[in-house]
């Protein structure tokens, strides 16, 4: 194993041979531009000495025959030296030291004659090389970048910034007070609740739900059997969601659907899940969440023929009737397990078929990671001084589910592309920066405050709105309360926290986004 430190001496060594080499080439220009400042004052005297040579033959009578002349030039001030170059008599240049390797050198003999080296040009090897490697201005430079490229940074956000995030945040929170509102009642949540049903059916006719065989003969065989027991029938479209979610539950069967807290066998609990019903059962079921812990639980609970709760704080798991998942392998069962969860998801994201058959909304699943509330069984809320897992199973029941968790992410995903899109135009418009500076990341100090001012913005609407209609009644002022965004804003707020903590040290994440950038260009 090659020592860092060794490395770091023979490069400390190689730059003292570097420099050394400058030193000897400057030395050298100068002897030679001496050189020929003499040769040009010798050439100066002989043209001289040749004209009075001429002058004097002249005027003497004397013809010079050029023929018969034979130069004798001698070369006394220029001799080689075995020692060295001399380039003048008295001005010797010496040769340069160097370190012998050859093929055969291995790396202990190369060290061997670095530290030789270093030991008669008086390098020390001791103190810390790198800082003897670079010169004042790279570690300037260094310094520089690292402020620049690789530290945690506070925003630096002028008043336009704070004033563009608080509009865009009061943008979303409108659109949240007039368009969602309370479950079912505002008109994105009217879209949201089609627009899952349809996602439904649509996977329902993925999986072999005839749709034009159910329109053809099914619907006027329903309005028949509607006829005979004289009783108002649903419209086409109803109807066909209702066949459609059961097309799912029948195809995507599971052991972990009970609804009921006192029956036994496949639709109760025997007593060991308190005040479970058919409006409940979906947060309750840790199966039925659509989150990592929802896929752990649904395939625990199909492999071991269970079924798990969580009820007023306490996590519960019961046996079931056996069931056995398809697949050879374990991991074809897990694979199948997966698609059985999915397939139940959206046999349940639109209510059931006899709550659709009903013409009521019914209970869709729960928001993803929500049954987590029902773990915090504390506190005393309300004229009833009910817990605040009583109180989050309540405000499910009213409608306080999936469908209306995408409605309640609408106004805040309005929110967070508006603040993008106007840092964005601001940056590149007023700020004249190019288009490669103005990419909307995460790690920019000004967007992470411009979002966390929109969506404080969003949230302290939707408290006031929530405050205000609910009349200080603490379920109906959580249905009114978006949670979707104040769990981004406090996602955002740790972010600003964390920030404003490490403001001046290493970001570690950017250091290692650049050096795993040099490698991949290393590797091209």
């Amino acid at each position: 194993m090659i020592n860092k430190d060794e490395k770091a001496s023979v490069m400390l060594v190689q730059k003292h041979q570097l420099d050394s080499a400058d030193a000897k080439i400057t030395e050298i220009d100068a002897v030679l531009d001496s050189l020929l400042i003499e040769q040009n004052n010798s050439d100066a005297n002989l043209d001289s000495m040749l004209e009075s040579m001429s002058d004097l033959l002249n005027e003497s009578g004397i013809v010079f025959d050029e023929r018969k002349q034979n130069v004798d030039s001698s070369l006394d001030a220029y001799v080689a030296d075995t020692n060295g170059i001399v380039l003048q008599k008295n001005n010797p240049i010496q040769m340069l030291s160097t370190i012998d390797i050859d093929d055969d050198t291995d790396w202990n003999e190369y060290i061997y004659s670095i530290n030789k080296y270093a030991g008669e040009h008086d390098i020390d090897l001791t103190s810390d090389p790198y800082n003897q490697l670079l010169s004042l201005s790279q570690k300037v430079n260094i310094e520089k970048r690292i402020k620049d490229e690789f530290t945690h940074k506070n925003a630096n956000c002028d008043k336009y910034d704070y004033l563009i995030a608080g509009t865009c945040g009061v943008i979303g929170g409108l659109i949240d007070v007039f368009l969602v509102g309370a479950p079912s009642e505002g008109l994105l949540g009217k879209v949201t609740d089609n627009g899952t049903k349809g996602a439904m059916e649509k996977f329902a006719e993925a999986f072999g739900f005839e749709r034009q065989n159910k329109e053809s003969q099914g619907y006027q065989k329903y309005l028949d059997r509607c006829e005979v027991k004289n009783k108002p029938p649903l419209d086409k479209e109803t109807w066909m969601s209702s066949q459609a979610v059961q097309f799912l539950e029948n195809k995507f069967g599971i052991n972990y659907d009970q609804t009921n807290t006192n029956k036994k066998g496949k639709s109760g609990t025997g007593g060991a899940v308190e005040n479970l019903t058919p409006t409940n059962h979906h947060l309750k079921s840790l199966g039925h969440s659509p989150d990592l812990i929802g896929l752990f639980f649904s395939i625990y609970n199909q492999f071991t023929s269970t079924s798990s709760f969580v009820s007023n704080g306490k996590l519960i798991t019961i046996e079931t009737e056996s069931f056995e998942l398809k697949g050879h392998t374990t991991i074809a069962k897990i694979f199948c397990g997966f698609v059985n969860w999915l397939g139940h998801l959206f046999s349940d994201i639109a209510g059931s078929n006899t709550s659709i058959a009903k013409g009521n909304r019914g209970s869709g699943i729960p928001i993803p990671f929500y049954n987590l509330l029902l773990l915090i069984d504390v506190g005393e809320f309300g004229k009833d001084k009910q817990t605040f897992a009583t109180i989050a199973t309540k405000v499910f029941e009213k409608g306080y589910d999936f469908r209306h968790g995408l409605a309640m992410a609408i106004p805040v995903l309005v929110t967070e592309l508006l603040t993008r899109i106007m840092w964005v135009i601001k940056k590149r418009f007023y700020h004249k920066e190019p288009w490669k500076n103005c990419i909307p990341r995460a790690i920019e100090p000004e967007l992470r405050r411009m979002l966390l001012v929109a969506h404080g913005s969003l949230c302290l609407i939707d408290a006031g709105d929530a405050a205000i209609k609910s009349g200080g009644e603490i379920v109906q002022f959580l249905l009114r309360t978006n949670i979707i965004g104040w769990v981004r804003f406090g996602n955002l707020a740790y972010k600003e926290v964390l920030a404003w903590h490490k403001s001046g040290h290493i970001d570690h994440d950017a250091v290692d986004e650049y050096l795993k950038n040099e490698y991949i260009k290393m590797l091209k």
